[in-house]
């Protein structure tokens, strides 16, 4: 009687997820890792169809399985930030990304942009979540601030030793004077904040982060020189965008647009700090 090995059951397996039949794939890829569950592939394959059905919990699982067996797993960190990602950890997701990236340069891992696109999209998502902390953290601290001195008011007034109309008037008027230029602070942080935004035309095509070294291509499209040399390098010899022929001698910097970087990071020393 033939056993089926777990090589054949990842055939099987691999039929089914080109398939579309992620449910039937996962039986398969378990019945390979209980024939064999040293092996990264299986739990890298089962992942995968855990992400298309969207039972995000168990690809962390098998992610962090794989990269258990082998650190240097790509996928295994790749198929990690994304569960995370759709799971709402995004600073988890973006540590599992950020190695991801760099695994797939070290080992000239070829994955086109996706690790990226997704990285920036998780950035995004943390900065945003960290924007919406601090300002519920400022409305609460303004809030304490206004009770605070609502209360030293009222303290006040209780305690004049005069009940004219005079003292309560000039009471209420270092109140009212108190409290417009806390406002005025609080509106001048809030304005300062809003700023806080990278503009599209300084990052760059690829990665979407800020750009360090822009260059341009003869299509005149500006990339960030580690972005698109990887581009290159690990995708094909094109431009991303036009997709006409690009060779890394092409590549010309961009010396108006740094000095524009230059002086963005210059006039706001918080992008140093954002990871961008």
């Amino acid at each position: 009687m033939t056993t089926t090995s777990d090589e054949d059951y990842k055939r099987q397996g691999n039929t089914y997820f080109h398939n579309k039949q992620y449910s039937q794939a996962v039986e398969c890829y378990t019945n390979a890792i209980k024939k064999n569950s040293g092996v990264t592939t299986y739990y890298n394959n089962r992942a995968l169809c855990y992400l298309k059905l969207k039972n995000y919990d168990h690809v962390a699982s098998d992610s962090r399985r794989a990269i258990e067996i082998d650190p240097s797993c790509v996928k295994g960190h790749y198929f990690l930030g994304q569960a995370l990602y759709e799971q709402g950890k995004y600073d988890e997701s973006v540590n599992a990304l950020k190695k991801a990236f760099e695994l797939a340069r070290q080992q000239k891992f070829n994955v086109g942009d996706d690790i990226a696109n997704i990285l920036r999209m998780a950035k995004s998502k943390r900065w945003n979540e960290l924007e919406k902390k601090r300002t519920q953290s400022e409305n609460d601290l303004y809030a304490y601030l206004k009770r605070l001195m609502l209360d030293d008011k009222e303290k006040k007034i209780k305690n004049l030793r005069s009940d004219t109309s005079t003292a309560v008037v000039d009471v209420n008027k270092m109140y009212n004077s108190y409290s417009d230029q806390l406002e005025s602070i609080f509106q001048k942080v809030d304005a300062k904040h809003k700023k806080r935004d990278v503009p599209d035309y300084l990052c760059g095509k690829i990665s979407f982060d800020l750009m360090k070294d822009p260059v341009i291509t003869p299509s005149g499209i500006t990339y960030d020189r580690k972005d698109i040399e990887e581009h290159l390098q690990r995708v094909g010899h094109f431009d991303p965008v036009t997709r006409s022929e690009l060779i890394p001698s092409q590549l010309i910097s961009n010396l108006a647009m740094k000095d524009v970087v230059e002086a963005f990071m210059t006039e706001n020393p918080w992008v140093e700090g954002s990871d961008w």
